[in-house]
């Protein structure tokens, strides 16, 4: 079964016809799948959706918050509660269209982490970021690849694909919260000796943004230096 897991903040306006879009999908593609959507304490009424959609269809589970604790604290939930073989962390925004998923699955038998990259040769943009994000995110991954992860050019697309035995044991180990969960598990997989692929990927940028060019990328920086203190402290590879 494939679990596919979806962080979820003030996401009324789209997040009905998200999971209309991957049911639908995967449905016609003959999976088993479960979809978890985690409410990050969302003050719209993205949980009543979520609950009136997973009350017609058991496939779909809401796992509610009361409040608001991050990105990747939402994603670390959704995955330790998910029970598929396979785990697929996917945005609420569908950027990286749900199809994608099986140009990452024939990778899973040799990668137990298979990450989509927007950076990549055979990469498709289709509708790209403003510039001072493309910047932002540029500067961003200079600084991942010189201080943690060498080789990588894109750790932030919303778009990773694991091994249920990589998933349980890259979630206990994270201790980030925010938006630079996504560098720690890579981090985290390859500390544990786990072979990650990077696959080039259909990219469409969603014009809402959770994301605060000041304020979030100040957390990310320091978030970033955190990752490398543990990382160097030996927490990534302790046992859980």
């Amino acid at each position: 079964m494939l679990s596919v897991v979806i962080p979820a903040f003030n996401e009324e306006g789209r997040i009905g016809e998200t999971l209309e879009k991957i049911r639908n999908y995967l449905g016609a593609r003959g999976f088993a799948f479960e979809i978890v959507v985690v409410d990050d304490g969302s003050r719209d009424r993205t949980a009543s959706i979520v609950g009136s959609l997973a009350a017609k269809d058991p496939r779909i589970r809401l796992l509610g918050g009361l409040t608001n604790k991050g990105k990747g604290a939402s994603v670390r939930r959704g995955v330790l509660a998910s029970r598929g073989e396979a785990v697929l962390f996917s945005d609420a925004d569908l950027s990286t269209p749900i199809e994608e998923v099986e140009n990452l699955l024939p990778w899973l038998d040799d990668h137990p982490l298979v990450i989509a990259s927007r950076s990549l040769p055979g990469s498709d943009v289709m509708v790209r970021q403003p510039a001072y994000r493309e910047i932002m995110g540029r500067i961003f991954n200079m600084l991942v690849r010189a201080l943690l992860l060498r080789g990588f050019i894109d750790t932030q697309c919303g778009f990773k694909l694991m091994t249920r035995r990589a998933a349980d044991a890259i979630f206990p180990r994270q201790r980030i919260n925010s938006f630079c969960f996504d560098v720690e598990m890579i981090v985290i997989a390859r500390r544990l000796g786990m072979q990650v692929k990077q696959v080039p990927v259909r990219w469409v940028n969603s014009r809402i943004s959770r994301v605060h060019p000041v304020l979030d990328s100040a957390h990310m920086l320091l978030d970033l230096l955190r990752v490398k203190f543990y990382d160097i402290a030996g927490f990534y590879s302790r046992p859980v």
